[in-house]
């Protein structure tokens, strides 16, 4: 099993949050970290763990590390 750390971050276009290109981390702590200095910047950011199986072509559910923003907020 792989582990992915990626950060998705959003910005509002007039009401609706809009995804931004997920980035791929090295680890949990860098993940956080991004989602942090990004997430005062924009609408929302998230930054999350996965656990993949690439013999089997699976994945575990994500988990949410960090996330930040006014979209968290519900703002």
């Amino acid at each position: 099993m792989l582990s992915g750390y990626i950060v998705q971050s959003f910005q509002l276009r007039g009401h609706k949050p809009v995804a931004d290109q997920p980035r791929i981390t090295r680890n949990g702590e860098a993940a956080m970290e991004l989602a942090q200095r990004i997430g005062s910047e924009i609408a929302d950011a998230m930054a999350f763990s996965q656990q993949v199986d690439t013999e089997t072509d699976t994945s575990d559910e994500p988990r949410l590390l960090y996330r930040v923003g006014a979209l968290a907020l519900g703002l």
